[in-house]
């Protein structure tokens, strides 16, 4: 299974075939679809003609163009070489979204881009990041989102983001970085038991050598990332990309100079942050006390 969700908003599990489902349609699709069909058209191509130089079927062309299929990168950029390369498929392939509740296209992008990423870093002040919290921590978290989700929505985020996890134990040669301000761990949830289990969770994931932990201390006072949480990846091919989130709403940030920033902040804040050593401490204390 593939995962898509936001850290704060929840998450939903996704088929590993994504681009293959049949969708619920969407206005964003049937539009992404409405261009496909007129350029494809205007490029005196019949769908036939046009699904042999996309090399995928004329039953997924269709599906594409009717608004019921996800179009995928490769159909994008296939397209655009059969259509004269006008550039209209990229962008409007930009603003696809399925029209399900809780599945952003956004986010969508940035998971699969996070699960193929050669480094990742992560700053959050909201929340523990999904990437380290607990069971019982990340269902508090679902069961708090409004609008509130039937159960079955609840155990299906619930599963996504314990198997999204698996990413951090099957890549042990792939840095993790994880900034998190002090007061995060400190926010109370359920009872001391639950805390201990979510400081337990988040001592054993930070564990590994290519796991990185740094808490900053409530003395630290203001600092460069004070316009929110933020992620920034590295690709296989060394190209840097940026993420933030907010209400109801992220974004994926590829503008160099823009993340050139982001980062020039995440270094600036690692500096400002404890150690690794003393966050672990910081956290262990912390247990000690509940």
């Amino acid at each position: 299974m593939s995962i898509v969700e936001g850290e704060a908003a929840g998450a939903r599990v996704v088929p590993a075939g994504e681009w293959e489902r049949e969708p619920h349609p969407s206005d964003s699709l049937r539009t992404f679809g409405a261009v496909v069909q007129a350029l494809r058209e205007h490029a005196g191509l019949s769908r036939a003609e046009f699904a042999d130089r996309v090399r995928y079927s004329k039953h997924t062309v269709e599906s594409v163009e009717l608004g019921r299929r996800m179009p995928d990168e490769a159909f994008v950029e296939r397209g655009e070489e059969a259509t004269g390369n006008t550039g209209a498929l990229r962008k409007a392939a930009r603003h696809v979204s399925r029209g399900e509740v809780g599945l952003a296209a956004w986010f969508r992008r940035w998971a699969r881009l996070e699960r193929e990423a050669v480094s990742l870093c992560t700053y959050e002040c909201r929340l523990v990041p999904g990437l380290l919290q607990s069971e019982a921590y990340a269902r508090a978290v679902f069961e708090g989102t409004i609008p509130l989700r039937t159960d079955e929505e609840l155990e299906a985020q619930l599963t996504a983001r314990m198997e999204r996890q698996r990413m951090m134990r099957e890549r042990p040669t792939v840095p993790f970085s994880f900034i998190v301000e002090e007061h995060v761990f400190r926010r109370w949830f359920g009872d001391a038991e639950a805390m201990r289990g979510l400081l337990d969770h988040v001592l054993e994931r930070s564990a590994p050598r290519n796991v990185t932990l740094q808490v900053v201390p409530m003395e630290a006072g203001l600092h460069a990332c004070l316009d929110g949480p933020v992620q920034v990846l590295e690709t296989p091919e060394g190209r840097r990309l940026g993420y933030s989130e907010g209400q109801k709403n992220g974004r994926l940030i590829s503008d160099a100079k823009e993340v050139s920033v982001l980062c020039h902040r995440y270094e600036t804040l690692r500096s400002q942050a404890l150690s690794p050593k003393d966050s672990r401490d910081l956290l262990e204390r912390l247990r000690g006390e509940l």
